[in-house]
């Protein structure tokens, strides 16, 4: 199959997904030719506003928190681990990359991370249930890691809310024990991925006028930090569900 960076338009894309978990499609051509090229491959869906599109870049006021809008780095996660479904697959289209050489997507397929946990690391992903938060106030209570339709992995995770009790907590937060949804053996599993993550992940720098999709199901993200206050991408919720 072909490689994970493809030129636009994206008639692979889907097939890439499937053996490398993401795809890179250069020179799309704005931002609604890379709504149309994900139409292709599932439904646009709502994300936390409501709105079908986030806009990824700095605002002013989020510099204390580990947020999508502020400049600082992002620890491994899945987006959306409360929504039933989560997201299928995330998007991120690049309308001007930083120049400072930070802001790299980071991606790690969750196969390649279950060979290196212990027994007791991995039973953690598979047997405690948890109560992931969702923005419109509901919870949803099941494993970190569970199994899709047709059998596919379902990889729900959030370094900050094992370690912090909170999806985008502030930076100076101080873990309160009694708070964290899995304890200790939660915030040591999510340093344990954490390393891990930052070992073997595959660093993206997304072109200008660049789509990267990835699972979000499958594979773990983060975010490295960036000075270029510039930078700006839209992301995209993207559906397991085929369009017509």
């Amino acid at each position: 199959m072909g490689r994970p960076f493809l030129p636009a338009p994206a008639e692979l894309a889907r097939d890439v997904l499937d053996e490398h978990g993401y795809v890179v499609l250069r020179d799309v051509g704005g931002q609604d030719s890379a709504a149309e090229v994900l139409g292709r491959i599932g439904e646009l869906i709502p994300q936390y506003s409501g709105s079908p599109t986030h806009e990824v870049t700095y605002r002013a006021g989020n510099d204390g928190r580990s947020y999508s809008q502020s400049a600082n780095t992002i620890l491994a996660h899945t987006e959306a681990p409360g929504w039933d479904p989560s997201p299928a697959y995330l998007a991120l289209y690049c309308h001007r990359q930083a120049r400072c050489g930070g802001g790299h997507t980071d991606l790690l397929d969750v196969e390649t991370l279950l060979p290196m946990l212990t027994e007791e690391e991995a039973a953690l992903l598979v047997e405690p249930e948890l109560v992931f938060p969702a923005a419109d106030g509901r919870r949803l209570r099941t494993t970190m890691l569970g199994s899709a339709a047709g059998g596919r992995r379902l990889l729900r995770f959030s370094f900050n809310l094992l370690t912090a009790g909170d999806y985008d907590p502030p930076l100076a937060a101080a873990p309160v024990e009694g708070e964290l949804p899995l304890g200790p053996a939660g915030r040591a599993l999510a340093h344990r991925v954490s390393d891990l993550f930052a070992e073997f992940r595959t660093r993206i720098l997304i072109p200008n006028d660049g789509l990267l999709v990835w699972d979000n199901q499958r594979m773990l993200h983060a975010r490295s930090s960036y000075q270029d206050k510039r930078r700006h991408l839209t992301r995209f919720w993207v559906s397991d569900r085929r369009v017509a």
